[in-house]
């Protein structure tokens, strides 16, 4: 019996650590995140709680379209902790991400957060890849009205595949999810990573790591 008990305690702690991996639950009501703070912790120091107006928890503007006049035709506004003060230790923030016709969110991975998106006009085709061994694609087209969940730390991407603008609106477990995009990880870093490891890592000549790298 006792053996059992032992087994079960450890289930339940082993259950419990990974319910808290990523964003602990707030232990106040609410932590307004105090930018101008010199204090450095794991997230944003607290404002005072007297201090809050209704202002920390307020955003507007995700009814306005985004310019997608770029090569990627993709434009995406976050509201992060970073532009939503009140999100602060609440585990959650969203965005609304805009896509011109045949426009792509390029693959990229939320290293603190799963993402769920709902498509709001247009047609998406979505999708992520499964870890190692697999390294397996999921993808799917989406119309509007659908929904699509990524989970934490998997590359993942969209793109319209229509001829009409798209848009979508996409809710993160994080307050402040990040944004690895491989493209720029890879070619892109700074300082840069060796042409040398790249051109190896790939499996491909050097010439076409620094065509890349002028790219990115």
């Amino acid at each position: 019996m006792a053996k059992r008990i032992g087994h079960f305690s450890l289930l339940a702690l082993a259950f419990c650590c990974l319910a808290y991996a990523y964003e602990p639950k707030p232990l106040q009501d609410f932590c307004v995140a105090d930018p101008n703070s010199s204090v450095f912790v794991n997230g944003m120091a607290c404002k005072n709680p007297m201090q809050t107006q209704a202002n920390d928890f307020y955003f507007s503007g995700l009814h306005l379209r985004g310019n997608t006049s770029n090569p990627f035709g993709l434009m995406v506004q976050p509201v992060t902790v970073a532009q939503l003060p009140g999100l602060n230790t609440l585990g959650i923030s969203m965005v609304r991400i805009d896509y011109a016709p045949w426009g792509i969110n390029p693959p990229h991975t939320h290293p603190r957060a799963t993402e769920i998106i709902t498509v709001l006009e247009g047609t998406l085709e979505v999708g992520f890849v499964t870890s190692t061994p697999e390294y397996r694609l999921i993808t799917k087209v989406l119309y509007k009205g659908d929904v699509f969940v990524f989970p934490v730390g998997l590359v993942h991407f969209q793109q319209n595949v229509g001829n009409k603008n798209a848009v979508a609106i996409g809710a993160l477990s994080s307050q402040n999810p990040g944004a690895i995009m491989i493209g720029n990880v890879v070619f892109g870093s700074n300082p840069p990573i060796s042409s040398e490891i790249l051109a190896k890592g790939f499996q491909v000549d050097k010439k076409v790591v620094d065509l890349l790298k002028e790219k990115f």
